[in-house]
């Protein structure tokens, strides 16, 4: 074959060993930006030139951690957060000039997919689907033919914790669209005879899926190496709940709160707050904790494995739900009758620390936190979140503000929930906007500049800002709606944005503020002061 990385003897290499997570030093910068919103030729963005162009341009901007959202197949909505499954790489962020340059498919073969330029500014989906869909067939067929299939076996071997599972899934989904619990009920209720007898009557579809799986690990090698050289860690999101309709809930049916075919009994959410008179009802499965904990908390151990072998760095998403999380009757159209249950707290953590060693973990600690969540996050050395747009409502000592920050925790603009800053600012009350001109003093005429100067500034190890919010954006640039069900997770920038002047400035804040990487020091970046769990 054309490229050598896709040869048979680096197949457990790029399924099992991502590299050893390096958390960022003390006192480092990142951007907050999902691939889907890289620019290029394509309808959406990828882990192709793009995405290698992108950690160059952090390393000349004092960058040293590029922080993104799930890179999991993304469900219901185009939202990474509601993935069809948690292990998966999405196979839209395939790069098709990777495919190029591994002899799996021709310019011409791209160019006659792609007839309509990327639309500016705007995430295109459905034509991403369509496009990727039709290269990747190409690709595997002619893959095949190079005689790939012992590869793909092995890699399906070195990945058997999910992979099998994940690409039956998908070519069940493909012939019955329809929610799993719908399917035929020795198939909805994954007995080992029924996959079997499916497996070997779609193996050429499930095969197909594995091969996409064996590109992304490929691509995505390529990418953290190159993220290595130039001294960017990857800093990736792992939410606490799977989707309904995922393969993970399929294939793990036990582990959750689901009746006989497969559909939820009892569904997660948040109470009715300041911002909801009704909670926010999510939809996602509940654990069956003491399951869980009863075969050793393996499928948790598992998904763990799985992101440390793509991201050096974790957000966990709904941190709290481990010490314990509001849950809603399936049938309860709302969240407001609930009850908290209690999660495995310390324990779970304890059991992955014990197999998988270290754990470079950002604990997601916003919206209502019990004293129980802090202590949870403190005793396992987690550092939590600081987000400046929530410190401007009138209390001077607010723990957002950046007087009140400890160096364990990342410190942020504003969310991919959030509006941009800009956004935030246009809507903002006239008595927070005098706040913040009293705490940032003269830089607040310009005050997104002032909000990424207050972060840059606070003790918090590590600042994260929005790519949106460096080049100045409003709310149509905004990544994310909660509780809206369309119209999010669209947008994507031009390189023009990243002008010269940008990226010296940003260069200039991350070292008058102490925050770029030391000219001299080796790759062997320290470690974070993570307590041990024993």
């Amino acid at each position: 074959m054309a490229d050598p990385t896709l040869a048979e003897g680096d197949v457990a290499e790029i399924a099992i060993d991502g590299g050893a997570p390096a958390p960022p030093p003390p006192r480092s910068a990142g951007i907050l930006l999902h691939p889907t919103a890289l620019p290029g030729r394509f309808p959406i963005g990828d882990l192709g030139p793009a995405a290698h162009r992108f950690l160059d341009w952090l390393a000349a901007a004092g960058q040293q951690v590029w922080q993104m959202l799930p890179v999991n197949p993304p469900g219901h909505g185009n939202s990474p957060y509601s993935a069809s499954s948690t292990f998966a790489g999405s196979p839209l962020l395939l790069s098709p000039e990777a495919l190029i340059e591994a002899g799996l498919l021709t310019a011409a073969e791209v160019d006659a997919a792609s007839p309509v330029p990327a639309t500016a500014g705007r995430v295109d989906y459905a034509a991403a689907a369509t496009q990727k869909h039709a290269l990747l067939e190409q690709a595997y067929r002619r893959y095949l033919a190079q005689g790939g299939e012992p590869a793909l076996a092995a890699y399906r071997a070195a990945e058997a914790s999910w992979l099998p599972d994940y690409a039956l899934f998908m070519a069940l989904r493909e012939e019955d669209s329809r929610h799993f619990s719908e399917w035929p009920r020795p198939l909805a209720t994954h007995e080992p005879a029924a996959c079997a007898a499916a497996a070997t009557r779609l193996e050429d579809r499930v095969r197909y899926h594995v091969f996409t799986q064996w590109c992304f690990a490929v691509q995505w090698k390529r990418l953290r190496e190159h993220a290595g050289r130039v001294g960017v860690r990857l800093f990736g999101d792992l939410p606490i709940f799977p989707a309904d309709d995922a393969a993970d809930v399929w294939a793990n049916s036990r582990l959750f709160e689901l009746d006989e075919r497969g559909r939820t009994t009892v569904v997660a959410g948040v109470p009715p707050d300041y911002f909801s008179a009704t909670g926010q009802r999510w939809g996602n499965p509940v654990y069956r904790w003491g399951q869980v904990a009863a075969e050793g908390y393996r499928y948790w151990i598992e998904r763990f494995r799985r992101a440390f072998a793509l991201m050096d760095l974790i957000r966990v998403d709904h941190f709290r739900g481990f010490e314990s999380s509001w849950q809603v009757a399936a049938s309860e159209p709302t969240a407001v009758r609930g009850r908290w249950v209690k999660g495995p707290g310390r324990e779970l953590f304890r059991q992955v620390e014990r197999e998988l060693g270290r754990l470079p973990i950002v604990a997601e600690d916003l919206g209502v936190i019990t004293r129980a969540v802090e202590e949870l996050r403190d005793d396992l050395g987690f550092p939590g979140m600081k987000v400046l747009q929530f410190a401007f409502g009138g209390d001077p000592r607010h723990p957002f503000l950046p007087h009140e920050h400890g160096r364990r925790s990342v410190v942020y603009t504003g969310t991919h929930d959030n509006d941009t800053t800009a956004g935030w600012y246009a809507a903002l009350p006239e008595a927070d906007r005098e706040q913040l001109k009293r705490y940032a003093g003269g830089e607040a005429s310009d005050p997104v500049r002032a909000l990424i100067r207050l972060a840059y500034g606070s003790v918090a190890e590590l600042a994260v800002i929005p790519l949106q919010d460096l080049i100045g954006l409003g709310s149509e640039a905004r990544m994310n709606v909660p509780a809206l069900p369309e119209g999010n997770w669209a947008w994507r920038y031009e390189w023009s944005q990243l002008t010269a002047e940008r990226t010296d400035w940003l260069r200039g804040m991350a070292h008058t503020y102490g925050r770029l990487a030391p000219a001299n020091r080796s790759n062997e970046l320290s470690q974070p002061r993570v307590g041990r769990v024993t």
